[in-house]
Parts: C-alpha cells; sequence; structure tokens
C-alpha cells in the first residue's frame, strides 16, 4: 500500500534540504491541498481552498509554490483543453488523461503499454525517460449518446 503521512513528509522535507531550500508553511499547505483533492485543480482553485487554511495567501505566491513544487518534482503541470492549467500531487504509479471536448470532465487512466515503449526506447536508444504525456480527446459515454441522439434527429 502506500507510504505512511509521515514518511511522506519526512521525504518531502529531506527533499527541500537537499535542494537548498526551506519547506514553508505556505508550500506545505499548497502541496497537502494538491494531495488531498480528488481531481486536477486549477492554481485558483488550489488558491481557494489554501485560503480557506491561510487567508493571507495570495495568488502570486500560489503560482510561485505550484512552478518550485513543479520544478522539484512534486507536482505535475497539465494542459487539459482549456485556457488553463491544471495541478496535481506527483503519483507513485503514472497515469494519463482522456478530456471530453463537450463537458470537460477528465478521465484518468492507466496505460501499460506507455512504459513498455518508454523502456524499449531506453535499451535501444540509451535515453533516460524522465516523464511521459498522454493526453487524448474526444467525447466521454454521455455525450457521445448526445451528440448521436443530435445526428439522429438531424436526418
Amino acid at each position: 500500500m502506500g507510504e505512511s503521512v509521515d514518511k511522506r513528509r519526512e521525504k518531502v522535507r529531506d527533499l527541500f534540504r537537499e535542494a537548498g531550500r526551506r519547506l514553508t508553511s505556505q508550500r506545505r499547505l499548497i502541496l497537502d491541498v494538491l494531495r488531498k483533492s480528488d481531481g486536477h485543480l486549477s492554481a485558483e482553485a488550489v488558491h481557494d481552498l489554501a485560503k480557506m487554511r491561510s487567508p493571507g495567501l495570495s495568488l502570486a505566491t500560489v503560482y510561485r509554490t505550484l512552478t518550485l513544487l513543479e520544478e522539484m518534482g512534486l507536482v505535475e503541470e497539465h494542459r487539459l483543453g482549456e485556457g488553463h492549467s491544471h495541478y496535481e500531487a506527483v503519483q507513485e504509479e503514472p497515469h494519463y488523461h482522456f478530456t471530453c471536448r463537450r463537458c470537460g470532465q477528465v478521465i484518468e487512466f492507466d496505460a501499460p503499454l506507455v512504459t513498455r515503449i518508454a523502456r524499449e526506447l531506453c535499451q535501444r536508444e540509451g535515453v533516460e525517460v524522465t516523464k511521459a504525456h498522454l493526453h487524448l480527446t474526444g467525447y466521454c459515454k454521455q455525450c457521445k449518446h448526445a451528440n448521436h441522439s443530435n445526428h439522429s434527429k438531424d436526418k
């Protein structure tokens, strides 16, 4: 199963220390908001949730912290078909995203084939893959059904 919260916090503290940075309460809070979120949050949504626990937190601090956390490999930024980025805490297992073009629903899925392709590329070319992105767009089950129903009515 997953690591204990204490072990994870200790790893994060060590990571900041090794990078010569301080793990401030604001940085810890923003990371905590992302880890507890079920979805992919915009910077504004992170700000709104974090402000509930730290009313003086500025949106600029959230943006700077998200950038830092991403540079440190703790947070991933995703472009999911909208005009702004979405953020999530890095997860132990790689996963990928499907976004519905109609309703905006984001579906996470795993794709072992992507891992296999990356491994084969590393072996064949001697490269090191540090990150893989796969983002599919289309129509979710409900919107696909609605699209087909609308096209049937047009005939």
